[in-house]
């Protein structure tokens, strides 16, 4: 039986495409829910094709990752995107979003966008936090829609990958992917003036084929919870907490209330940015207080 890879799950179909690039429409196997098998979009699947057009998936193969919101798997990089303005920088949501691709050992690439809106002062806070999260050993890119800045830069990332965009609604992942490639017309739309915030355009998962790439273009949201994460887990979510953790006096130090913990040394020292370990100490709390699921 043929195998591929589902580009599209909408209405209870799944939409495979093949090594000669052939879509066929499949539902899922009827033991599926009874074994509790939920396809994703990223699947590598064997699927039996009932005509040219229609099928059904027979097996989901392992995956190598997944993600819950957005519901996707075998993702090779998370290009988060964020807005410097119109909604605002937000260092803690983007902290929330490594955590999560970290902790799925997929590697993120973090995409500032409408930098052409930024005034004087605002630059400078942009780049601030740019050069906060390089030291730590993230790739960060500075882009525009509207005057293609950066486009060129970020699209070699896409080449041979499959990538994830991602971040809260209305920070330009539609605007800045129609800017790389015109003929996908995705819908967009602006920040909503009564909420303050992005209004949703993206209704469902993707992928889409832009060069030898595929990309998903995914709805946005704006909260994530730490469903599979421990607490022990999480300093390695942190590059710097993890490198610093080395030199703590106890082993398996959690960086809380522990003494000659160097991770809060390096916090004092201005060697971790605050605002990180701000995160950490918020997201270490959410974790400990989860309620047990049965």
């Amino acid at each position: 039986m043929p195998e591929g890879k589902i580009i599209k799950a909408l209405s209870g179909f799944y939409y495979v495409i093949d090594k000669d690039d052939n879509v066929t429409q499949c539902r899922g196997r009827g033991n599926f829910r009874k074994n509790k098998i939920t396809p994703l979009v990223g699947d590598h699947v064997v699927f039996q094709a009932e005509n040219d057009q229609e099928g059904y998936i027979m097996e989901v193969l392992k995956r190598k990752n997944e993600l819950v919101r957005p519901p996707i798997a075998n993702v090779d990089q998370a290009i988060l995107v964020f807005s410097a303005v119109e909604p605002d920088f937000n260092p803690g949501l983007l902290n929330r979003f490594l955590v999560l691709v970290e902790s799925n050992e997929i590697t993120p690439l973090i995409c500032i966008t409408k930098i052409d809106l930024l005034q004087d002062a605002e630059s400078e806070e942009i780049a601030e936090y740019v050069k906060d999260y390089q030291s730590i050993g993230y790739s960060v890119l500075l882009t525009s829609s509207e005057t293609e800045e950066g486009l060129e830069i970020l699209k070699p990332h896409l080449q041979d990958q499959i990538s994830v965009f991602a971040g809260q609604s209305g920070v330009g992942k539609s605007s800045l992917l129609n800017a790389i490639d015109p003929e996908l017309q995705l819908k967009t739309s602006g920040i909503s003036s009564h909420l303050g915030r992005g209004k949703h355009t993206t209704r469902h998962v993707e992928l889409i084929k832009i060069g030898n790439g595929l990309v998903a273009d995914t709805p946005g949201f704006s909260s994530l919870e730490f469903q599979e994460l421990e607490v022990e887990q999480l300093g390695h979510c942190f590059p710097e907490i993890s490198k610093a953790s080395q030199d703590c006096k106890f082993r398996g130090c959690l960086h809380m209330n522990e003494p000659k913990c160097a991770v809060k040394e390096a916090v004092e020292m201005g060697d971790i940015a605050s605002y990180r370990y701000d995160s950490y100490k918020q997201f270490f709390e959410e974790i400990k207080d989860r309620k047990p699921r049965y």
